[in-house]
């Protein structure tokens, strides 16, 4: 059972326009800007309970001992996506959120913190509980509360964290008045960064014992593919929100009651931001002018001048944003960096080589062209069919530049085959059949694998490495 808010914050609240209350409502994360004395804040913290502090000092979390019945009854075992949060974990889940969350945004990991964060834990009443975020400003800064059931869903876990962090980080040079971070943008890197069931960032404490040992559940989620694959199904079968709507979300929407459009909308729009020409810097110089407006637009606009004019640039860049992310292939797609590394394994051909008769077999890889130098021609055509046909299936779902190379891998062994492209037109109908495609020659066909390894070599430099895994 929460505790209940004193005179103060609730006047505090009445104060602080409906705008904010709105936006964090219902049962996703609320972040409540408040101004309330010391004494207020220490209700949420009764004293006699256990205390752990994370690796920086910038994570204090409270709580005791035992968990509460819910946490380990059957239903809760049952539930899917489900966190039981327990102080020495959650210490540790906080820092990872935080430097992953730092990294996304380019912020200096060695950059020192400012306020604290108090993380409040809770017996579970239900497991559709509120989780709140509650902020105070002291005579040497800003401090902040999140109150934790000891059993929470996941999305609404890593949200309130990502809240919390981000409006540590807005309200670093505040004065009297306390940051407004944007519900997309919570919203959205927290989707982003923590999808569900990515293992990591949600210690959980086990729920059960068996044969004396703790036994917890993991569900583990595949490494390497679109973080955004669960946008794409949604946004697929329902239009995406427009940007007004996305700045102003019902409590519905917030809730995830709406079939998940606004939280895919919120993870797409973060999504392509972050991918502007410096958009991670834009986005840092729009938190930390937030405490000088009174909402988050009047920060937005000035932050983005370099991208977006006026708010109608806005709107037109975010229309074409979601057409073209609807259009792109439904299936699954694997990030730039997981796409280069599948290529590369396609592209290289496995063989077992012998330093003399009498030594064992030493596995080893060599290119294509080699295989087309040196192998007879039917143990060629094996080899080169079977590349044709990875090739085409993985092209599917790589990223857009190493997709283009590919196909021209695709196209350079077919004519080398002597096979005719599939992408290229059918020939038209007639009396007589169609003359058999002409096959390229083995030094023309090493040429274009060459020149094409050269582009790959030139795309790899820009890749940067996954950063999913803490």
């Amino acid at each position: 059972m929460k505790p209940p808010l004193n005179r103060c914050m609730v006047e505090s609240l009445n104060r602080f326009c409906n705008s904010t209350v709105k936006r964090f409502s219902s049962s996703t994360i609320l972040i409540f800007a408040l101004l309330f004395p010391p004494a207020a804040f220490a209700q949420i913290s009764p004293p006699g309970k256990i205390s752990m502090t994370s690796i920086s000092g910038q994570f204090i979390v409270t709580g005791s001992p035992p968990m509460s019945p819910l946490a380990g009854s059957p239903r809760a075992a049952a539930a899917p996506g489900l966190v039981r949060l327990e102080p020495a974990l959650l210490v540790v889940s906080a820092e990872r959120i935080k430097e992953s969350l730092w990294r996304a945004l380019g912020i200096d990991a060695k950059t020192p913190w400012r306020g604290q964060i108090y993380l409040l834990l809770h017996p579970a009443q239900s497991l559709d509980e509120n989780v709140a975020v509650l902020s105070r400003q002291t005579g040497g800064g800003w401090s902040y509360g999140v109150q934790l059931p000891d059993v929470v869903l996941q999305t609404r876990f890593a949200r309130a964290l990502t809240g919390a962090l981000l409006l540590e980080f807005a309200n670093r040079d505040a004065q009297s008045h306390s940051a407004e971070v944007p519900a997309w943008l919570a919203d959205g890197l927290a989707q982003q960064l923590f999808p569900d069931g990515l293992p990591g960032f949600f210690l959980s404490a086990p729920n059960k014992i068996v044969n004396g040992m703790p036994v917890a559940r993991t569900d583990t989620t595949r490494r390497g593919l679109d973080p955004l694959a669960g946008a794409r199904l949604v946004l697929q079968n329902h239009p995406a929100l427009t940007f007004e709507q996305l700045s102003w979300p019902t409590a519905a929407q917030l809730n995830g009651d709406d079939g998940g459009v606004y939280r895919a909308s919120a993870q797409l729009f973060t999504s392509e931001v972050l991918k502007l020409k410096n958009g991670p810097a834009h986005l840092r110089a729009m938190l930390a002018s937030l405490p000088q407006c009174y909402n988050w637009q009047l920060a937005f606009q000035p932050a983005f001048r370099e991208n977006f004019s006026s708010p109608l640039d806005v709107e037109k860049w975010w229309a074409l944003q979601t057409v073209s992310f609807v259009a792109r292939d439904p299936g699954p797609r694997w990030t730039p960096a997981v796409s280069r590394d599948k290529l590369e394994e396609i592209l290289s051909v496995p063989v077992e080589m012998r330093v003399s008769s009498n030594a064992l077999p030493a596995h080893a890889e060599v290119s294509l062209q080699a295989a087309i130098r040196n192998f007879e021609p039917a143990q060629q055509a094996a080899i080169l069919q079977t590349k044709l046909r990875d090739l085409g299936l993985a092209q599917l779902r790589m990223a857009a530049p190493l997709a283009v190379l590919a196909d021209g891998y695709h196209h350079a062994i077919a004519g080398f085959l002597g096979q005719r492209d599939p992408g290229a037109p059918a020939p038209r109908a007639t009396k007589h059949p169609a003359p058999a495609p002409q096959k390229n020659s083995a030094s023309d066909t090493v040429k274009k694998l060459d020149a094409l390894d050269g582009q790959r070599r030139t795309i790899e430099d820009t890749i940067k490495p996954d950063v999913l895994t803490p």
